[in-house]
């Protein structure tokens, strides 16, 4: 009897020693990262869309992170931002303190691209955004300069910069335009977004497809001068056809609602379909953020509440809506996952149209 009353004695204290505030592997958890430094990768240059919302979102998380660790973000740009993921794959040392978060390219992974050494779903996956694309050009695009997005249809070749022919951007702009019949050429060489608005202004290129935040902080002044104008949002349509127009975006119409206006009806095809499927892809996860593999569970575990809690910070929500019209929609990891999922179980179709859109893309027409 008294060695039981001592193995409950002993079991208690030791219950008692890990609630105790102070201790435990909470609390070890919780001291990691005090004066630890957190590097956080992006896959492009500076002064592009995935730089802009990282640095601006860094200081959130920093704060929900327990022992508020030094956060420094490092660009990587290279391949479309496929090197800093196998950087992280091959290189970063898994202890929760080298993190990726940037832009993702499905279609590596959908078309087998060898220069990607990792599937997504191998990774440890933290959380993300969804994330509205919209095309706009350059005025002078058009013969007598646009007046309205239907312009576009007048030019006689458009220009569309991109990183690489996988850049999601450029084929998002290259795949508006061959939807609605736009002659074009696309133009790849860039390291980022911020070049290619830089090309865009120095007339090198004149159609460019970024996300809504950008459009409205970045290229707020090129539009507001007059030397651009808005073309389009992307936005799926469902299996019957139908969208649902956002309501935050009203200095535009959507890609159905152009298309119908030139001609009198909604997209439809093979070509519709692929695009289509892409603009959901990136809907649903445009941004993502990811630990290498192997990374402990208790530094996933802090890292991926820190990216809930900062991402629905108030304070956060209000600095992103001011200065993009709308706050950041955030992906958790069970979606995050299940977008992984559905990305190896894309229609051959879908992909054989892509990738024969893909290779044109240098002489599209």
């Amino acid at each position: 009897m008294r060695r039981i009353t001592s193995a409950i004695l002993g079991a208690t204290m030791s219950l008692a020693a890990l609630l105790a505030p102070g201790s435990g592997p909470q609390a070890a958890t919780e001291d990691y990262y005090a004066s630890k430094t957190l590097t956080v990768i992006v896959g492009l240059a500076a002064g592009g869309s995935a730089d802009t919302l990282v640095r601006m979102f860094t200081p959130y998380l920093r704060k929900h992170i327990p022992g508020e660790p030094n956060i420094v973000v490092q660009n990587m740009p290279g391949a479309g931002g496929v090197l800093s993921f196998n950087y992280i794959y091959e290189k970063a040392k898994p202890d929760g303190q080298t993190i990726i978060f940037t832009l993702w390219d499905p279609l590596a992974q959908a078309f087998g691209n060898q220069g990607l050494r990792a599937r997504y779903d191998q990774y440890e996956f933290l959380g993300g955004t969804g994330d509205i694309r919209v095309n706009y050009m350059r005025v002078d695009s058009a013969p007598g300069g646009a007046k309205k997005p239907a312009d576009v249809m007048k030019a006689k070749e458009a220009m569309v910069g991109a990183y690489a022919t996988t850049d999601l951007s450029g084929i998002l702009a290259h795949l508006t335009l061959k939807t609605l019949g736009v002659p074009h050429k696309v133009v790849t060489g860039y390291r980022g977004g911020a070049d290619v608005f830089l090309a865009l202004q120095r007339g090198e290129v004149n159609v460019h497809d970024t996300s809504l935040a950008t459009y409205r902080t970045r290229s707020k002044s090129f539009i507001t001068s007059g030397e651009g104008m808005p073309l389009c949002y992307l936005v799926p349509s469902d299996a019957q056809g139908n969208f649902v127009k956002s309501a935050q975006v009203t200095e535009m119409p959507s890609f159905q609602e152009l298309y119908r206006d030139v001609h009198g009806k909604l997209p439809s095809g093979e070509l519709w379909n692929a695009f289509n499927w892409m603009v959901q892809q990136f809907s649903d996860l445009a941004h993502v953020a990811m630990a290498p593999p192997g990374t402990p569970e208790a530094e996933l575990k802090v890292l991926r509440k820190a990216f809930v809690d900062a991402m629905n910070d108030p304070e956060f929500v209000a600095e992103s809506t001011k200065r993009n019209g709308l706050p950041f929609d955030f992906v958790g990891v069970e979606h995050g996952k299940k977008v992984f999922e559905a990305l190896s179980n894309v229609s051959p179709e879908i992909l054989a149209t892509l990738r024969g859109s893909i290779d044109t893309m240098a002489g599209a027409k």
